[in-house]
């Protein structure tokens, strides 16, 4: 099922002849009307019109982060700010804030490429959607929300927090399809099987998850507990929001809209393309933004690209779930450790539950990394011989996946914070000496 299949269908080469044309369009857009792009292009001799390949597109300049921060809050914008009918920010907790700005032609294609992300993970207008995630400044919410109204489905825009209201109103509501981050999903599995509520009582058949790294164990765990189907999605802020990408029932690599984004896999240490299906970084560089246009953005999360065909007759190229960032990426007695490899491990353990967190610290000079994970209540409570051989297990099952040895500290059911947003799954104390 698709939502515009002339675009999603689009032959490979119909497609690169438009994206180059898209290229062009905003290179000239942003060399006119974003002094930051300017400068930049100036500086490195770079005349626009001269841009006629992708190989050519390499020779362009990257946008971080701190340049967003750096031009705070208007000055990447590349329209006047009377067209500018929304704006959205980021949390600005590492740092200045990121602004963002859409004008209207800009709402309507956001609220369609979501619209094609909610359809190809099974929503359609007959499903009752719940938006867990915040809303406010945050893109997420709102994003997902005006996606889930382009297709005509109901939509509850509940927000995130408050879990018992969460699960009252999935009652009483008859929720179909839960939007919300996989962490907060598993929080509310567990508050429902804690109630003594009967799952196979709720109408829930679809999550869409996203906003943070997952694994496939624990889309298993939550596709076991809340007894649906889980699908993963993937944007950002600073090119557009939710809707970039999105995995269809095939589970199996997330879609990118390429129709309105360029994608490249580069290496984050050379900058230099990675070879095709490589693991690197991804580099957006958005093809139809109006007010917010952004030039090879890097974004930090690593990835490879899918170029094999999918089943489902979709032909973007597809992009592999997130497996971490490369500044959340650890790096222990030279071993690049991601959280998620450690969650799969974790969860392929029986008596482990879906909470853990990682805590990094130095000692004498060297870097440890210790897992705490919490274990089922009868685990816990029982015999130190038995603690021990499961300890034994999870540090045997680490060391084969990460080739360096973990401490492992098991910890009582609950005993690890909470969140509604984003799970915070590492405190590296290295940042503190």
């Amino acid at each position: 099922m698709y939502w515009e299949p002339e675009f999603e269908s689009m032959d490979r080469e119909e497609l690169q002849q438009l994206q180059l044309e898209r290229v062009e369009a905003t290179l000239n857009r942003v060399h006119m009307n974003v002094p930051f792009y300017r400068r930049k292009f100036d500086e490195l001799g770079i005349d626009t019109d001269s841009i006629r390949s992708f190989d050519d597109i390499r020779r362009l300049p990257f946008t971080t982060k701190d340049d967003l921060r750096a031009n705070y809050p208007y000055g990447l914008f590349a329209v006047p700010l009377r067209e500018v009918v929304r704006l959205h920010a980021s949390s600005g907790t590492t740092g200045m804030a990121t602004v963002v700005g859409y004008t209207k032609n800009d709402l309507k294609t956001w609220s369609n490429l979501v619209a094609r992300v909610l359809t190809a993970g099974g929503i359609t207008k007959d499903d009752v959607i719940q938006i867990a995630f915040g809303y406010g400044l945050f893109t997420g919410g709102f994003g997902l929300h005006y996606g889930a109204e382009r297709i005509g489905a109901s939509v509850i825009p509940i927000s995130s927090g408050n879990t018992l209201r969460q699960i009252k109103i999935m009652q009483d509501f008859k929720t179909t399809a839960l939007v919300c981050t996989p962490s907060y999903a598993l929080l509310i599995a567990d508050t429902i099987k804690e109630l003594g509520i009967n799952i196979n009582a709720l109408s829930l058949k679809y999550g869409l998850f996203g906003a943070e790294p997952w694994s496939e164990a624990m889309r298993k765990e939550i596709e076991e507990k809340l007894k649906i189907i889980a699908t993963d999605n993937y944007g950002l802020s600073e090119v557009m929001g939710p809707g970039v990408a999105g995995e269809c029932l095939e589970k199996n690599g997330l879609h990118i809209n390429e129709d309105h984004f360029l994608v490249e896999i580069i290496d984050p240490d050379t900058f230099e393309p990675v070879a095709p299906g490589e693991i690197g970084e991804l580099v957006i560089t958005t093809l139809t933004k109006e007010a917010f246009p952004v030039i090879r953005f890097r974004t930090r999360d690593l990835t490879r690209l899918m170029s094999e065909p999918c089943p489902c007759g979709r032909k973007f190229q597809r992009m592999q779930r997130v497996m971490g960032r490369t500044d959340d990426m650890l790096i222990i007695k030279g071993v690049n450790v991601f959280p998620s490899q450690i969650e799969a491990v974790l969860l392929d353990i029986e008596g482990t539950e879906p909470h853990y967190q990682l805590v990094v610290d130095r000692k004498d000079a060297l870097d440890t990394i210790a897992v705490h994970v919490e274990v089922s209540e009868h685990i816990f409570f029982d015999e130190m011989k038995k603690q021990n051989k499961l300890i034994a297990l999870i540090k045997k099952r680490l060391a084969s996946e990460l080739g360096i040895g973990v401490e492992v500290k098991l910890v009582e059911k609950k005993t690890l914070e909470r969140t509604e947003g984003k799970a915070k799954r590492v405190i590296d104390l290295r940042k503190l000496s």
